[in-house]
């Protein structure tokens, strides 16, 4: 497979990982499931699971719950046939201590992932695996059979927040702290020393008096970073149920790479790494099996760097308009949110309209440049379908069929919103529109924002063919 300086995946990890060449990456982030058991969805709150969603939410992120069954048995045959000595007999060992159930499934998900891991890591490179004591001790096993035990560096013990809301009623110790593996390689990796310090605290004064310049060492307990969920006002938070903050990914990325060095991350989720990787000037790679995770990333690059989806390539989505079909027929939910990536906007959530697989909408959210500012989300955004007055932003709607008479309830449901127009794009569109209710965009050149307030309406065939993105920002990007 051909590398490129940016790249995003959509597909199952483990096909990709395979076809990547040995060595190639400098620094491999993993985020994977972390054995939850629970069924994550998108949420413009604090995350969604299990039954938690809202009546008529159909938007779910990804699923962290790994049953035992028929086709997880194979799986196991087949990794047992499949795995290096070391990993097979640890894995074969576990089954007779754990027995079929969903810890082992989990684990027969995981680790001939690790195993292509250790082989396109480069010689000199470094493998940080993001999980939680539910397994963290498991994978660690795991990841001494495959790298060997010396190449274990450290546990780091990220501290998410502080301890308040619904975490607080548990019956038990509050749980408040991920678990970050750190492996290399080999003994020859790359720690840049000089960036493993944080500033010392205001009114510091060294014992014995003279200076430290360097600040305070980083040990391995993370405390002064906080998850976006924790602080509700985040500019950062995205909704995306896992999203990890940009700070924690620029540390590792400084520490463990130079500029110029390739980074993956073969569970994508919110983009985190890539945001980061782009940040530090790192080349990046990032694979996710979602088309939430692909216009996650799309939003995130175009609102924050300019790059929209001409500068990056994503491979395993529809490329054309019968593709597109197959995928609406399929998952009406994933063709949603990949038509929504098009566009660079951001997802809001999913809807059912009523009986039938394809009954569903999909909302995400088009914000203009000057909205922005220097961080994730724009603050136009309304929290819990509350108005944001003042800011000008556009509703986007995916359904696989628009009628006519959809149009007056999507104009109510902006208004409601706080949103001043709406964008609506679909496989079905009405051939024509009143005045009252909208235009259809497509036919000549496409002018964007239009003065008026309602529902505007481009065919999907349009955005298939090009790239709209510079006609929907306000003004021009800053220099890069």
């Amino acid at each position: 497979m051909r590398l490129t300086d940016r790249g995003l995946i959509r597909g199952d990890n483990l096909p990709v990982l395979r076809a990547l060449p040995d060595g190639a990456f400098d620094l491999i982030y993993l985020d994977p499931p972390f054995n939850t058991n629970r069924r994550y969805g998108l949420a413009r709150g604090r995350p969604v699971t299990g039954g938690g969603r809202a009546p008529g939410e159909v938007a779910l992120a990804f699923d962290d719950a790994w049953p035992w069954t028929e086709a997880t048995e194979l799986l196991y045959h087949q990794a047992l046939e499949e795995l290096p000595p070391a990993p097979r007999e640890l894995l074969r060992t576990l089954r007779q201590v754990l027995g079929p159930g969903h810890l082992l499934a989990y684990l027969t998900m995981m680790v001939p992932r690790l195993v292509e891991i250790h082989r396109v890591l480069a010689p000199t490179g470094s493998l940080y695996v993001h999980c939680d004591p539910q397994a963290s001790h498991y994978l660690k096993v795991f990841l001494d059979a495959i790298f060997g035990p010396r190449r274990f560096r450290r546990e780091i013990v990220w501290r998410s927040g502080w301890v308040s809301g619904f975490k607080s009623r548990t019956r038990n110790w509050v749980r408040n702290h991920d678990i970050l593996l750190y492996y290399t390689r080999s003994r020859q990796y790359v720690f840049n020393k000089e960036a493993a310090y944080r500033p010392h605290p205001p009114g510091y004064r060294r014992r014995g008096g003279g200076a430290n310049p360097s600040g305070v060492a980083l040990d391995d307990v993370w405390t002064d970073i906080y998850s976006p969920w924790i602080m509700s006002f985040s500019r950062e938070k995205l909704g995306y149920p896992t999203q990890k903050p940009v700070a924690l990914l620029e540390r590792i990325l400084r520490v463990s790479t130079r500029p110029g060095m390739r980074v993956l991350d073969p569970f994508a989720g919110g983009g985190s790494t890539l945001v980061a990787a782009e940040t530090l000037g790192r080349r990046w790679l990032g694979i996710d099996t979602s088309h939430l995770s692909t216009a996650m990333v799309r939003y995130r690059m175009l609102w924050r760097f300019g790059l929209d989806r001409s500068r990056f390539p994503v491979r395993g989505e529809p490329g054309d308009l019968r593709a597109a079909k197959d995928l609406a027929q399929e998952d009406p939910v994933q063709f949603g949110w990949w038509a929504l990536s098009l566009l660079h906007a951001r997802p809001l959530g999913a809807r059912r309209l009523g009986a039938g697989r394809a009954a569903v909408r999909v909302e995400g959210a088009l914000p203009f440049r000057d909205q922005i500012l220097d961080d994730e989300a724009p603050p136009l955004l309304p929290a819990e379908g509350t108005p944001a007055p003042g800011k000008d932003w556009t509703l986007v709607v995916v359904q696989p069929v628009v009628r006519p008479s959809d149009l007056p309830a999507l104009a109510r449901r902006a208004e409601g919103l706080g949103a001043r127009r709406v964008l609506a794009t679909g496989l079905e569109l009405p051939a024509s529109t009143s005045d009252s209710w909208g235009t259809v965009a497509g036919q000549g050149q496409f002018q964007w924002p239009p003065d008026e307030t309602g529902v505007h309406l481009i065919p999907l065939e349009t955005l298939l063919r090009r790239d709209l993105t510079p006609a929907l920002i306000q003004r021009p990007l800053r220099p890069l």
